[in-house]
């Protein structure tokens, strides 16, 4: 698990699954391969994504302000198990993170989360 992650993990909050970027992203962004900076979190409680080392973006939602977790792959990201997944919440906010690995899992596994906690 990332140091990012590690350092803002409230309360009882548990690491359900993490996620990396493909190494298509590293093909695409070879900079990126030396630090290796983007976090892909699902916790029991929220979704955390940090992205970059230098600059910085983070994004943390809340399960329960999570509308959906929509997973768009190509033909070739089906057939190499990457994509992009946007997370739309509440109010209409929309988060999309590219070339990450195994996106269905990610919505797979926040599914299974959410319906445990209903």
């Amino acid at each position: 698990m990332g140091s990012y992650v590690n350092k803002n993990l409230i309360s009882q909050e548990l690491v359900i699954y993490e996620a990396r970027n493909h190494w298509l992203y590293f093909f695409a962004h070879p900079i990126a391969y030396l630090f290796k900076s983007n976090e892909y979190v699902l916790t029991n409680k929220r979704v955390v994504v940090k992205e970059g080392i230098i600059s910085r973006r983070s994004v943390e939602m809340n399960l329960s302000k999570i509308e959906s977790i929509n997973v768009d792959q190509t033909i070739l990201g089906r057939i190499l198990g990457y994509g992009t997944f946007t997370i739309i919440g509440s109010g209409g906010t929309r988060e999309t993170f590219y070339y990450v690995s195994n996106p269905l899992k990610i919505r797979r596994t926040f599914q299974e989360v959410v319906s445990q906690t209903e």
